[in-house]
This record gives structure tokens, sequence and C-alpha cells, in this order.
């Protein structure tokens, strides 16, 4: 159960930094989803049109922002049943906000379900493996 624990964290860590990473345009255009900034924010629009569009911006930098310390405290073994279970909800959030706008096979292309599934079982799995908080404790 560790080693899984260990894999999962891992797992959805990178695919975190890899979406930022993506938006921040240092992926290949050709394997690219997005790209650049601008074109991140314009899907995050899309798939929130609730938001008014003035709020855009500020939702994908908090979007971007909590990706990036998720992804580094769940690496790291920081809290991590705390951080994997936000975490759950985050990626929760972003499937939901897909299915209302884009319909649900666009979160399940993106295995955002499968993502947000894997983060929630960290939450659960108690044992410590290469994590800080055995330190801390």
């Amino acid at each position: 159960m560790k080693v899984l624990k260990l894999f999962l964290r891992f797992a959805v860590a990178g695919g975190f930094l890899s979406a930022v990473f993506d938006r921040l345009g240092y992926w290949n255009e050709s394997i690219s989803v997005w790209g650049n900034w601008s074109n991140f924010l314009d899907f995050t629009h899309l798939i929130n049109p609730w938001f008014p569009e003035s709020f855009i911006p500020a939702v994908g930098l908090i979007a971007t922002v909590l990706e990036v310390v998720f992804a580094l405290l769940l690496i790291i073994g920081f809290k991590t049943e705390l951080i994997a279970k936000l975490s759950g909800f985050l990626l929760l959030s972003f499937a939901l906000a897909m299915t209302f706008s884009l319909g649900i096979k666009s979160a399940f292309d993106y295995s955002v379900f499968a993502t947000a599934g894997a983060a929630f079982a960290i939450g659960f799995i108690k044992d410590k493996f290469v994590e800080i908080d055995q330190l801390i404790k």
C-alpha cells in the first residue's frame, strides 16, 4: 500500500505540473493543449461561463497556484492526506465545470474524474512512505 500511495502522489502531482507547464508555454506546441496563458484563460472561460469575463484571469491564476502548491506538497509528502483530499475537490470542480459546460465526455477524455479519484484515494491511505509528515511526528 505504501508504494501505491507514493505512485499515486507522484502521478497526481505530475498531472498538475504538466498542465501548469503547458499553460505557461513550456511544452512543445505539437504536444501542447493550451500552449500559452491566453489560450488557457480562453478555456477557463469556456468551462466557467457563469463567471464574468473579468474574473477569469483570477480564476485561472488561483487554479494554477493551487495546482503548483498541491503538486509540490504531494511530492514532498507534507500534510499528505489533507492535501490529497483538497486536490480531489479541486479536480472534481474541474470535472464538474467541464461536464456542465462541454458535456461529460470532455471530463472523461481528460481523465479528470479518474485523477480526482486517485487524489481522494491518497487521502484515505494512512500508511506513511517517503513523506515529510514522517519526520514531523
